[in-house]
């Protein structure tokens, strides 16, 4: 009877846990929480894929990140502040300690409201420009909507993003256009290769602070495809940030909203595209699980056979150089609420390095069969003539994806004194050993042939007899 209720409470907490590998916990901070009515077919979106939602004010004095040094929460999302700032429950620096430890957050940008200096500190640190000019927004005098910005340009309507990166998996691709109101650009640094535009502006945008009285812009902050409208960031321990350049994106006036460019009308997809970008900021998207992991000898010196994975004496801690070995590792890669089998894209490889200070080998893992949930990958070389402490490492890291990073230490030792081949077997010996053997037979010979012969008188000529 025990085990049935440990059954059922099971059951229940799979039933209302989120689609997140990460956790269901989602703090909302809005600094006016009577605005939130606007958002409500997103909240109605997250809390039907599981999330927890809790609203705060920055102002609230008992909002905390962090209860007995642990996350309180699994996932952010930062709205603009109407004040100059978050508090100091929010600073950068607290911010940054969530994403250390793990935690994912969604920051949004409006045009309508200056960005604090503590945002644009914190997008600092990630290697994100904003304007310096706090009013300024994204205007476009080709890609915009004719019924909400027939004068001001502000609204653009785009198409979705296309061709990240090659080899990129893309999970932001939705039946429609995007619209985005009153925009806030950003510039990504080219150092940093943890950051990834989402959305970019067209070539024919520009930054622009509307409440400037000039008639043209000179010297522009960014143009183009210089500007990013929406950005992502996977930490190096795969936690994801994500700026979304305006949060009137996600209002409900623009869900399936109809809007009108270039004299064509069409249907908006921003309540697919904000299900997308949170699904892939909150880890609904793009998390590689790593299943078992296995190395061992290969059967009587042949290569890797293909046909049988059950081998013995697995994962042994010493091998010997110029050993014949296998490799397999099971990947997973978990997709809103299931675990279905990974596989990198064509032009893409998943590769195994066998290194001690550096790689002495780099080989492509190929996948050799299907399970349920899985791709086992495999691969199969021989050990260097070089003993030490080596490591089986893969290391996959690709934008929107978890990093894969496993290792697994191993000894290998040179060849013992007693697992030489004997000298009788290598042929090239044959001519020293018959060299041996006839000094031996001859130096016998020579004996034998000395003592049967006697010695003879020289002065009789004569042998001396007794």
């Amino acid at each position: 009877m025990r085990w049935l209720l440990s059954f059922l409470l099971l059951a229940l907490l799979g039933a209302v846990q989120a689609l997140s590998s990460s956790g269901s916990r989602l703090l909302v901070v809005i600094e006016e929480l009577e605005e939130k009515e606007k958002y409500s077919q997103f909240w109605g979106d997250l809390k039907s894929r599981g999330f927890s939602l809790s609203f705060e004010s920055p102002k609230n004095d008992k909002l905390s990140l962090f209860k007995h040094g642990e996350r309180a929460y699994d996932h952010l999302i930062l709205f603009p502040p109407k004040s100059k700032g978050l508090g100091p429950n929010l600073t950068p620096q607290i911010l940054l300690d969530f994403i250390n430890r793990d935690g994912n957050i969604l920051l949004t940008l409006s045009g309508n409201s200056p960005t604090p200096a503590a945002i644009s500190s914190l997008l600092l640190e990630l290697d994100i420009h904003l304007p310096p000019d706090r009013n300024a927004l994204v205007v476009d005098h080709f890609n915009f909507d004719s019924n909400s910005a027939a004068e001001k340009h502000d609204v653009l309507v785009l198409p979705p993003p296309q061709d990240l990166r090659p080899g990129v998996k893309n999970f932001f691709s939705v039946g429609g256009s995007i619209a985005v109101p009153r925009a806030v650009g950003q510039v990504l640094g080219n150092e940093s290769p943890l950051l990834v535009p989402i959305l970019r502006a067209p070539a024919t945008a520009y930054s622009y602070n509307p409440k400037d009285e000039a008639e043209a812009v000179e010297e522009p902050f960014a143009v183009g495809q210089q500007l990013s409208l929406v950005s992502a960031l996977q930490a190096r321990n795969s936690a994801r940030f994500t700026v979304l350049g305006s949060v009137e994106m996600l209002q409900d006036q623009w869900f399936n909203a109809k809007v009108e460019t270039a004299g064509k009308e069409t249907t908006t997809a921003n309540r697919e595209f904000a299900k997308q970008l949170s699904s892939w900021t909150f880890k609904e998207l793009g998390v590689l699980k790593v299943g078992k992991l296995q190395h061992y000898l290969t059967e009587d010196g042949k290569k890797f056979n293909t046909s049988s994975l059950s081998v013995p004496e697995q994962n042994p801690r010493i091998y010997r150089i110029k050993n014949d070995v296998a490799f397999t590792i099971e990947l997973s890669e978990y997709v809103e609420d299931h675990l279905q089998p990974f596989l990198p894209p064509a032009d893409d490889d998943l590769q195994l390095e066998f290194t001690m200070l550096s790689p002495f080998h780099r080989l492509a893992l190929k996948p050799i069969s299907t399970t349920e949930n899985a791709t086992v990958f495999a691969t199969s070389f021989t050990l260097p003539d070089q003993h030490g402490i080596f490591n089986f490492r893969v290391n996959y890291k690709r934008p929107f994806m978890t990093n894969v990073d496993e290792k697994r230490q191993v000894t290998v030792r040179h060849i013992a004194h007693d697992e030489w081949p004997r000298s009788w077997e290598i042929s090239g010996a044959w001519v020293w050993i018959g060299g041996v053997w006839v000094t031996v037979l001859g130096w016998l010979a020579f004996v034998g042939v000395w003592l049967y012969c006697e010695p003879m008188d020289r002065k009789a000529g004569v042998k001396k007899t007794q």
